[in-house]
């Protein structure tokens, strides 16, 4: 039984996990799809909580038809959000208490317990999760939350903007209450001081970090609070706070390009030994390409005589070739009727089924004639016509580029576009960055091939 249809037994606490995912995104366009080690940050968050022991039901809180076809397809309830608190102000709270709300109306039965996910953190571990869960549901805490060991120095500028030392924004404390001035510094710095004074640290004095006492920091990943303290207090902390730490090699939030592109870094390391992060060539044995859009990006250059070109990728030429080396069954599949696809694949040494209504039938059965399990099957694909297919395969994967819809329903997902290196990048998946292999392939022309490819 999946977490989003559990029915806890007698005793048992419900635990609702809300994983909260707008659609718009400014510092980091559709983030919540971005995919990290292959998979969108929103499935990421769905299969943490998943595979957490306490969390009873998962729903995803959107406003993003893309991103609510992502949830559902990795297992989670989701909640239409509505424009009133989808926005750049809205906060998480408001999603959190629509689709608690929501939720119970939608089953008859009340939550126990609330668990905030966020998606912007993706390396959060079904351990992290069940850790905030328990403190609540048996631990006695009213809210947890995950923090990291924290040695650092924290600093605040008395000449910057944003402190109550320079007449900025001071604290307001929960219920209205009027606004509370800033700490005094810990170094003993006046309060209007101008220069850097320490926060955490008195900056006369350094002491070694075995002697300073342990600074714990927020990693913002998982949040729990019991449900009727959260109602009443509408805020992800009351009563008391119980702290969860977790490996702070893993604290990373994304926020902005940047930390996109760290996280994408990080994922080969940190998803390493994680069930079901991307295939590996023991899961696959063969893999099926679509052609426009997948192996070119989806452009036609047309000259003025009307023949038209499409750009290939000599990356991906150089994957598929170490594929083919690695004794994998390959195929080019494509509704394409030009000819362009035949010739490409010829360069290619495979096989292609090219004019094809029903991809989905002629994979079938081309799976049928091999005597090829279509679990064991990576379909790549870049549109809505590869559904059908997607829908067949155990490993349907989307390249960055492809429409939303079909990067929501992929299991995996390229960071690399259509016809820029994605076949080359699912090559590394299945036989390491090196593509290494010590199989003969048959000799294939690639290697002359021209970067315009002629259409026909």
């Amino acid at each position: 039984m999946s977490p989003t249809e559990a029915v806890p037994g007698a005793g048992a606490r419900r635990v609702l996990a809300v994983i909260p995912a707008r659609g718009g995104s400014k510092g980091v366009p559709a983030k919540n799809l971005a995919p990290v080690g292959g998979v969108p940050l929103v499935v990421r968050a769905v299969r943490a909580c998943r595979a957490a022991r306490l969390v009873t039901d998962v729903v995803v809180s959107t406003d993003d038809p893309a991103i609510a076809a992502a949830a559902r397809a990795a297992g989670a309830g989701t909640v239409l959000r509505p424009a009133a608190i989808a926005g750049d102000t809205a906060t998480s709270e408001a999603a959190v208490r629509h689709a608690l709300d929501a939720h119970e109306e939608r089953h008859g039965a009340a939550v126990d317990v609330v668990l905030l996910v966020q998606c912007t953190s993706p390396f959060l571990l079904p351990g992290d999760i069940d850790g905030v869960a328990a403190a609540v549901a048996h631990g006695g805490a009213d809210t947890a939350v995950t923090v990291a060991p924290f040695h650092g120095f924290v600093w605040r500028d008395g000449d910057g903007e944003g402190g109550a030392a320079d007449g900025g924004p001071t604290r307001a404390p929960a219920g209205g209450a009027a606004p509370a001035p800033a700490p005094a510094p810990a170094d003993g710095t006046a309060p209007d001081a101008t220069g850097g004074h320490g926060v955490n640290h008195d900056k006369a004095h350094r002491p070694r970090r075995q002697d300073r006492p342990q600074d714990l920091l927020e990693t913002g990943a998982a949040y729990a609070m019991d449900a009727a303290g959260f109602r009443e207090h509408g805020h992800r902390f009351f009563g008391r706070t119980d702290l969860v730490r977790t490996d702070p090699a893993r604290t990373l939030e994304i926020d902005d390009p940047h930390d996109l592109a760290r996280a994408r870094a990080l994922a080969p390391l940190l998803d390493t030994g994680l069930p079901g992060a991307l295939p590996t060539a023991a899961d696959i044995d063969a893999v099926v390409l679509d052609f426009d859009g997948t192996q070119t990006d989806d452009r036609v250059l047309i000259d003025s005589d009307g023949r038209e070109f499409v750009t290939v990728h000599r990356g991906d030429g150089l994957g598929i070739a170490a594929l083919r080396r690695s004794g994998l069954a390959m195929l080019i599949l494509s509704t394409e009727v030009n000819p362009v696809v035949a010739a490409r694949a010829r360069k290619l040494s495979l096989p292609v089924l090219h004019g094809i209504d029903r991809k989905d039938l002629a994979l079938k059965q081309w799976c049928e004639d091999r005597g090829i399990a279509p679990e064991r099957v990576l379909y790549v694909g870049n549109d809505v016509n590869d559904l059908p297919c997607f829908s067949l395969v155990g490993w349907p994967v989307a390249v960055a580029s492809a429409h939303g819809v079909v990067r929501g329903a992929a299991r995996a997902v390229t960071t690399a576009p259509g016809g820029e290196g994605a076949v080359r990048e699912i090559a590394g998946w299945l036989l390491g960055p090196s593509l290494d292999t010590t199989r003969p392939v048959a000799p294939s022309d690639d290697r002359a091939d021209s970067p315009l490819t002629p259409h026909s």
